[in-house]
C-alpha cells in the first residue's frame, strides 16, 4: 500500500480513529486505485463498513462497469442491514458480468436474511444450473437446506464436495455436516459412519452430541454413548441440549440418582428447561422423595407459566398422589388460560377428581368430555363405564362398554355385562 493507506491503517491501530479519518480523505485524493480497492477490503474486515463503502463507491464512479465493486457494497449493505440498497445493487449486474454468479450468491443471502427463503432458493438454484461442477455454488446450496432441516436435500450436495476431494469449506467439516444431517434425519448408522471420521479438532459440541445420540440408540454402543455425552458435559458444559437425553440414558440403566444429578446439573445451566423439570421431578418419585417432586414441579411452573407438557405430568402426579384438589385448583387456572394447549388428558385428570371428591355433576361434566377422545383406550372406557354406571347414565354407560368390549372381546365378565345392559335398554 502508498504512504496514505499505510498511515490510516497505523491510525487505527492506535485507536486515533479522527487522525484517521483525516488520513482517509488523503488516501482518496492521493493514492492509487489499486491501493484504495485494498484498502477497502481491508477496511471491511476490521469492520470499518462507513469508509470501506465510501472506498469503493469512489472506485465506482471511476469505473462504472466494475461489478466487483457493486458485490462488494452489496456485500456490505447486507452487513449492515441495508437489504433494499444490496438488492438495487446486485440486480444491475447482468448475467453477462463475470461476477453474475457471485451476485447470485449474495442476492440468495439477502433474501434469506430476509425471511424470503423461496426467493434464495430460486438464485442458488440459478446459479447451479450455470455452474453445477462449482464447489462454493454446491457448498451454498447444501447449507441453505441444511440452515432450514431440509437434512435429506443438503446431504448430496455436501456429498458430492467430498467426493470431489473438499473437506472443508469456510471452516466447515463436510464430513461432520453429513453425519449431523442424517443423524437428525434419523438414520443413525449411516451418521455413525461420517461422525467418526471427524478429527478431535474438529469434533464441535454439536457434532460430539449427534455423535453421542448415534452410540446410545445402538444397545451394543450404550455406555459410549453416555461416556461421550459424558465428556460433552466437561469440555462445554454450557450446552443444555445434553442434560435431557444424558439423563434419560442413566434413568434406562436405572441409575436414578445419576439421571436426577445430571436434570438437576442441566437446570443450573437452562433453569427455564420445562422437560428438565418434569424428569428432575419424575425421577424423585422414583427415589421416594415425594416432597422434592412438587417442589421441581412447581419450579418449573415458575418459570414456565402454562407449559402443556409440564402441566399435564404434574396434574397426573397429583392424581397419582391422591391430591385431587390440587389437581382442580392446577388445571381450572391452566383451563381459563385463553392461549393454553388443551390436550384431552386433562379432562380425564379432572374426572378422576371430581369422582375421587364425589362432586358428581362435575364429574359426569369432564367424563362426557373425555369420552369421544378415547374411544380406543381399554383402560380409559373401563373406567368410564364403571363411572357412568354408577350414576344412572344408561346411554353412556352402554357406549362406554361397548367400545371396550370392541377392543378386549376375551374380557367374558365385559362382554356378559354389555349383554346384560343392552337387553335392559330393550325392555325400558
Amino acid at each position: 500500500m502508498d504512504a496514505y493507506a499505510e498511515n490510516m491503517l497505523a491510525e487505527i491501530e492506535k485507536g486515533q480513529f479522527e487522525a484517521a479519518e483525516a488520513v482517509f480523505l488523503q488516501v482518496l485524493a492521493a493514492d492509487d486505485d489499486e491501493t484504495i480497492y485494498a484498502l477497502a477490503a481491508e477496511l471491511a474486515s476490521l469492520g470499518f463498513s462507513d469508509q470501506a463503502q465510501r472506498a469503493y463507491q469512489h472506485l465506482l464512479v471511476k469505473y462504472p462497469t466494475e461489478d466487483q465493486l457493486r458485490t462488494a457494497l452489496a456485500e456490505l449493505a447486507l452487513d449492515t442491514g441495508e437489504t433494499d440498497t444490496a438488492v438495487e445493487l446486485l440486480a444491475s449486474i447482468t448475467p453477462g458480468s463475470s461476477v453474475y454468479l457471485e451476485a447470485l450468491l449474495v442476492l440468495a443471502d439477502v433474501y434469506q436474511a430476509d425471511g424470503l427463503a423461496e426467493a434464495a432458493e430460486a438464485k442458488l438454484l440459478s446459479a447451479y444450473e450455470l455452474a453445477p461442477d462449482e464447489p462454493v455454488i454446491q457448498f451454498a446450496l447444501a447449507e441453505y437446506y441444511f440452515s432450514l432441516a431440509r437434512y435429506m436435500e443438503a446431504i448430496p450436495f455436501y456429498k458430492a464436495l467430498l467426493q470431489a476431494g473438499e473437506r472443508k469449506i469456510a471452516r466447515v467439516d463436510l464430513a461432520s455436516r453429513i453425519g449431523v444431517a442424517y443423524a437428525l434425519t434419523g438414520n443413525l448408522k449411516n451418521a455413525r459412519g461420517y461422525l467418526e471420521q471427524i478429527q478431535t479438532v474438529d469434533l464441535t459440541s454439536d457434532v460430539q452430541f449427534q455423535l453421542g445420540m448415534t452410540y446410545a440408540a445402538d444397545p451394543v454402543t450404550h455406555d459410549q454413548g453416555i461416556q461421550t455425552l459424558e465428556t460433552l458435559a466437561e469440555q462445554d458444559p454450557s450446552y443444555a441440549t445434553l442434560y435431557e437425553p444424558l439423563g434419560v440414558l442413566y434413568e434406562a440403566k436405572g441409575d436414578h440418582e445419576m439421571a436426577l444429578r445430571t436434570y438437576q446439573t442441566g437446570l443450573a445451566v437452562d433453569q427455564f428447561n420445562p422437560k428438565l423439570y418434569m424428569q428432575a421431578a419424575l425421577v424423585s418419585q422414583r427415589l421416594g422423595d415425594s416432597v422434592q417432586a412438587e417442589e421441581l414441579f412447581q419450579a418449573g411452573l415458575t418459570h414456565n407459566p402454562g407449559e402443556a407438557s409440564l402441566v399435564l405430568a404434574y396434574s397426573a402426579w397429583l392424581v397419582q398422589q391422591g391430591q385431587h384438589l390440587g389437581n382442580i385448583n392446577l388445571l381450572n387456572a391452566f383451563l381459563t388460560d385463553e392461549d393454553a394447549e388443551l390436550d384431552p388428558t386433562l379432562y380425564v385428570n379432572l374426572a378422576k377428581s371430581y369422582t375421587a371428591l364425589e362432586d358428581w355433576r362435575m364429574a359426569e361434566q369432564y367424563w362426557t368430555a373425555a369420552l369421544p377422545f378415547f374411544g380406543d383406550d381399554a383402560a380409559f372406557l373401563q373406567a368410564a363405564y364403571y363411572f357412568f354406571r354408577s350414576i344412572g347414565q344408561r346411554t353412556l354407560a352402554l357406549e362406554a362398554l361397548h367400545r371396550y368390549v370392541e377392543l378386549v372381546p376375551t374380557d367374558l365378565d365385559m362382554t356378559e355385562a354389555l349383554a346384560d345392559l343392552q337387553d335392559a335398554a330393550e325392555f325400558s
